[in-house]
């Protein structure tokens, strides 16, 4: 579970129940059928119109992934895996290697070490690796445009219930009550989609860019492990290159576990 997506929901929700509250308005004037059909359906009506079908089937997914953590690797332990294996490639030769494939998880990682082991040149590991990042962080994209242009449309329509609204006012002048009702009416409509496409679909496309992001960089750091792997640098070299893809406090932590390694082996050289 993403818990920074629950607790901004929260949060939000929130703030504009318990404002509503404070400025004197009961939360159950929000419960305006005509309102809600306008901005919930005219919104869903406009995004499937703006996209292809095959693009629309992935929502599903896509709340999936904005509410659920996904695991990635950290980066200090993919930089020591690196580190191990540019050691064991240095002694053994590159298809020592062969054996660890079988424990990778992560297709991108397995197939790219897979190249580098079958005897592929660095260019061509780099452009197939490098093509298949980019086609992920297309698809990514175009995910993240969905809710994004849902943001884009909600507070528009949350207009045109507005003025739907207000034309029932105008026919109902003589009336005082049915006039308060009608355009009460008008501004839940522009509430309504105020509040989901700032509040709900624009964050919800940033989380999924944001992820998109994490994700993309720690492949581009995975494609120069590999690459540096192939070409025989030394450990040492491979961690400092790939630290470059950390924080300084991040790289801070991996040289106190390096170290604390390198005090582990050297106590255990001794007592053996």
């Amino acid at each position: 579970m993403d818990l920074t997506t629950v607790f901004g929901l929260i949060i939000g929700f929130v703030a504009l129940f318990v404002g509503m509250i404070l400025k004197g308005v009961t939360p159950d004037s929000l419960l305006n059928v005509a309102a809600i059909l306008i901005i919930v359906f005219g919104t869903i009506a406009s995004v499937v119109i703006a996209f292809p079908m095959n693009e629309i089937k992935r929502v599903p997914k896509l709340f999936g992934i904005i509410f659920k953590e996904k695991k990635l690797a950290s980066d200090s332990d993919i930089i020591r895996m690196f580190s191990s294996w540019a050691d064991v490639a240095r002694r053994e030769g590159l298809l020592s290697l062969e054996a660890k494939t079988d424990n990778i998880e992560d297709p991108f990682l397995k197939n790219g070490l897979g190249l580098a082991i079958d005897g592929q040149n660095a260019d061509y590991i780099r452009d197939v690796l490098s093509e298949e990042v980019d086609a992920m962080e297309d698809r990514h994209a175009a995910g993240a445009l969905i809710f994004s242009q849902a943001g884009t449309y909600a507070p528009t329509l949350g207009v045109l219930g507005a003025v739907v609204g207000l034309i029932a006012a105008l026919k109902n002048l003589n009336d005082i009550d049915v006039l308060g009702t009608a355009i009460s009416a008008a501004f839940v409509a522009t509430l309504l989609g105020i509040f989901t496409g700032y509040v709900l679909w624009h964050p919800f496309a940033n989380k999924l860019k944001r992820k998109s992001a994490e994700e993309v960089r720690q492949k581009m750091m995975m494609i120069e492990g590999i690459l540096s792997v192939l070409e025989g640098e030394a450990p040492r070299v491979i961690e400092q290159k790939l630290s470059s893809y950390l924080s300084v406090e991040e790289r801070r932590k991996l040289a106190a576990k390096n170290e604390e390694s390198k005090k582990e082996a050297s106590q255990f050289a001794e007592e053996t």
